[in-house]
């Protein structure tokens, strides 16, 4: 199933667990732990992704075609207990539309408050 970049658009904005794990697997596949590790290392703690709120959330990215499952990196030991998950094309237009947007907003911000001051 291709989707088109309207479709990515429709998702936005995208809630801040379903950005961080298209940000945890953009540059190569995880599997869930690996996930939470890099969400929490990542936003220096400030972010925790819990089991349920994790997994949950990967089957639905799945589900809506934002990740696949994929085998593991090469390199990486096969452990049968892992499921490895891996950005889509379509999870990849979602992330640069939310970034996108994030970008039109924080620039916005800042001239609001610039404004503000003089």
């Amino acid at each position: 199933m291709t989707q088109s970049i309207a479709e990515a658009e429709e998702l936005l904005p995208l809630t801040p667990t379903v950005f961080h794990i298209l940000l945890a697997v953009a540059a190569n596949p995880r599997h869930g732990y690996a996930i939470m590790q890099e969400v929490n290392a990542r936003s220096d703690g400030r972010v925790g992704l819990g089991p349920g709120t994790l997994y949950g959330a990967i089957r639905r990215m799945c589900r809506e075609g934002l990740l696949e499952k994929t085998d593991p990196p090469a390199g990486e030991q096969r452990d049968p207990r892992r499921r490895y998950y891996a950005i889509t094309a379509f999870g990849t237009a979602a992330m640069e539309a939310e970034v996108e947007r994030m970008r039109r907003l924080v620039t916005h911000a800042q001239a609001t408050l610039r404004n503000s001051k003089a």
